[in-house]
């Protein structure tokens, strides 16, 4: 596979190889922000349903 790069110039890949690693961190990037705003949920959900079990029990 690297053989035929070889025949591209060297800054073309680097272009690409630079431009296809930043879009792979903005999506990691917008993977964390979604599993981080799941994970603040649950603990604010979690943490009002045990409130209110120890409240009325």
């Amino acid at each position: 596979m690297l053989d035929s790069l070889a025949d591209y110039p060297r800054w073309f890949v680097v272009l690409c190889g630079t431009i296809v690693l930043a879009a792979a961190i903005w999506v990691a990037m917008k993977l964390l922000k979604w599993t981080l705003w799941l994970l603040i949920f649950g603990v604010v959900v979690v943490g009002l349903a045990s409130a209110a079990w120890l409240f009325f029990r």
